[in-house]
Order: C-alpha cells, then sequence, then structure tokens
C-alpha cells in the first residue's frame, strides 16, 4: 500500500469533494436555492466534512486525525439529515435525494474505515 503523502489522495476526502459538488449542485436549483437557511446549512455540513478530512490529515498526530475523521463522520450524517429535510420540503426528487444519501453514506463509510485503521494503529487515539 502506497503512502498518502497529500489529503487530495485520500479517497474519503475525494469522496466528500464529490459530496460538496453535488450538494452544490442541488442547492442551486430552484426553490431549494430560496430557501436560504436549509441551503446553507447543508452546504456548511458538507463543506465541513471535506475541511475536516483534510485539517486532520494535517494535524500530525494519529489522535488529532482520528478526532477529524470522526466529525466528518458527524458532517456527513447532518447533510443526510438535513436531505430528508429538503425531499420532505419538496425541493428534492427521491432519485436526487437518494445519489446524494449515498455519497454522503459512501463518505461516511470511508472516513470511518480510515478511521478503524488509524484506531488500531494507535489504540490511544480512541477515548471511548
Amino acid at each position: 500500500m502506497a503512502l498518502v503523502k497529500r489529503f487530495e489522495d485520500l479517497r474519503a476526502w475525494q469522496s466528500a469533494r464529490k459530496l460538496v459538488s453535488s450538494v452544490y449542485a442541488a442547492t442551486r436549483q430552484e426553490p431549494f436555492a430560496r430557501d436560504f437557511g436549509l441551503r446553507d446549512q447543508i452546504q456548511r455540513a458538507a463543506v465541513s466534512t471535506m475541511s475536516n478530512i483534510a485539517e486532520g490529515f494535517e494535524s500530525g498526530t494519529d489522535g488529532d486525525f482520528a478526532r477529524f475523521l470522526a466529525y466528518a463522520r458527524a458532517f456527513a450524517a447532518e447533510v443526510q439529515s438535513l436531505l430528508y429535510v429538503a425531499l420532505d420540503a419538496g425541493y428534492l426528487s427521491r432519485e436526487n435525494f437518494e445519489t446524494l444519501y449515498r455519497l454522503a453514506e459512501e463518505t461516511k463509510a470511508l472516513s470511518g474505515g480510515l478511521l478503524a485503521s488509524i484506531r488500531r494503529r494507535s489504540p490511544k487515539s480512541h477515548r471511548r
């Protein structure tokens, strides 16, 4: 397995980037675009998913990286929850909802796998 030297090489970050791009595309569509509160919240949650993976990678310690990956997973779950709001409000088709939901789920899974790997390598990074 090749050593990852940049956060951009992480599959979890790449997945989160796709999630951000897809969330932004969906929130540009009417009527979603006019619901400023929901639009901004889901965009922030998606961006936070991606940013926490990058920030954790650059943190320099396994413990910090693990903590940021846990945050990334939590923000991806927030995206999923907000997608239900958008679906129920009629802002997303069922198909678009499912596509976005799967992207968030993929990001959570990849972040979780990376988190598990870090915890196996450095058990002290896990505080529970």
